[in-house]
């Protein structure tokens, strides 16, 4: 693993200062439980567009707390939002909010049964 390998922990935290200074760590952040925050269902929203364009308005919705990720991606969808809500009722009316930006014509959206791994990318353990 990319810290823990027996080490001290002056050298943990020189590690860690040496990879954020070479880029490799973007930031720290607490990884919050949905369910005790009162945002428990966890659900994935594709939105169709009719054009490339709005990908700026729809970056607008960065700003709701309950969307957690925005990617453009390729296949049947222009987007990919990582959403967490309270319950369907919440997510219906978000993607009443979502629908009201100009140039979006779809939303699709899978709800989270289970979440088994939630991470970010590990590196390979080269260094």
């Amino acid at each position: 693993c990319l810290l823990s390998r027996g080490l001290g922990d002056v050298y943990k935290r020189q590690r860690v200062k040496r990879l954020k200074r070479d880029g490799l760590i973007k930031g720290i952040a607490a990884k919050l439980d949905g369910a005790r925050i009162g945002r428990p269902l966890l659900a994935f929203v594709h939105v169709d567009t009719n054009n490339w364009s709005i990908t700026q308005q729809v970056l607008g919705l960065a700003e709701l707390t309950e969307v957690e990720e925005i990617h453009t991606i390729t296949g049947k969808s222009a987007m990919l939002l990582k959403v967490r809500v309270r319950d369907t009722q919440a997510l219906e009316a978000l993607l009443a909010r979502i629908h009201q930006i100009d140039g979006i014509t779809n939303t699709t959206s899978d709800i989270a049964l289970t979440s088994y791994l939630e991470r970010g990318p590990l590196p390979d353990d080269a260094d």
